[in-house]
């Protein structure tokens, strides 16, 4: 196994809990009231209880800060459905309810809006925008809808979307080889050739998600480029097939040496026909997933 296989292999395994303890959350402050009763969280009765402070969720909440916490947890709730459409956000009962600062809640928000999951105006307040009005292409979005009640449907759109710009891509990709690039796409077919043998998910994924992100962005069209990070998370997100590729498998591991193969030979049909192949890849000759699945940990935002 080269070094790059045996570095990537360590690094997938490496732990990273970062979940915030006792006495680390900026909380932000409410008076007391008699029966320790706070204002306001009444209207937040329903939602998760494991949700109901930041940094308890060791699932969703690694090591990316309040900021960052507070944006996957809001997140998650208005893609689920939690809080639905037009349903006003107080900042102040954010910040009780989830015990943060003031700061975090503003600021958090911000990162919703430019997501178009909620808006802010004078006189209204912040509220949940309807779907609509969400950035669907935007990575998180994806990967919340992918773990909440529109899981087939995002599945699904992923799927045809993914069908409609990576055999293309590989397509144009073998019109642009650069050594550099060849020698690296073939790399990460080693790598999940050997992570397939050892049965290491998490490996596989991790080679397979850079593999297929370093072919868009290599076919010269800065358009496909800029879709990279959706097909990324297509393939981050965890539960049942997404992709042909989402497991690994011998058939996809071939799939993925005949793509590279094809490139190096500067032969786009054949490296496009094995692309709709290996999105093709029944979920039934891939190996079995995980038994527990976690939401991705919040992006730096």
């Amino acid at each position: 196994m080269s070094t790059l296989a045996h570095t990537m292999m360590t690094a997938a395994r490496s732990a990273d809990s970062g979940i915030a303890g006792p006495g680390e959350l900026d909380r932000y402050p409410y008076p007391e009231t008699p029966g320790g009763e706070r204002p306001g969280i009444g209207s937040w009765e329903g939602m998760d209880p494991d949700m109901s402070r930041v940094g308890r969720r060791a699932g969703g909440s690694r090591g990316r800060g309040l900021h960052g916490q507070l944006v996957q947890q809001l997140g998650q709730m208005i893609v689920s459905g939690d809080l639905g459409a037009d349903r006003p956000l107080v900042p102040e009962e954010i910040g009780q309810r989830f015990e943060v600062s003031r700061t975090v809640v503003r600021e958090s928000l911000r990162v919703l809006e430019a997501k178009g999951l909620v808006s802010a105006r004078p006189n209204v307040g912040t509220r949940v925008r309807p779907v609509a009005d969400w950035n669907l292409l935007d990575p998180d979005i994806i990967e919340w809808r992918a773990f909440g009640p529109q899981r087939e449907e995002q599945r699904r759109e992923l799927l045809e979307l993914r069908w409609t710009i990576e055999p293309l891509a590989a397509r144009l990709a073998a019109g642009h080889g650069r050594e550099d690039v060849q020698q690296r796409l073939t790399d990460m077919a080693e790598i999940m050739a050997h992570a397939a043998a050892q049965g290491d998910a998490l490996t596989f994924t991790r080679a397979d998600v850079e593999f297929h992100s370093l072919l868009l962005q290599v076919a010269g069209n800065r358009m496909l480029e800029h879709l990279s990070g959706i097909v990324s998370s297509a393939l981050q997100v965890s539960g049942g097939p997404v992709t042909g590729c989402e497991r690994p498998g011998d058939a996809s591991v071939g799939l993925h040496h005949r793509i590279v193969e094809a490139l190096a030979g500067g032969d786009g049909g054949t490296a496009e026909a094995a692309m709709r192949q290996l999105l093709s890849v029944p979920s039934s000759e891939q190996s079995a997933a995980a038994a527990d699945h976690v939401v991705p940990a919040p992006r730096e935002h």
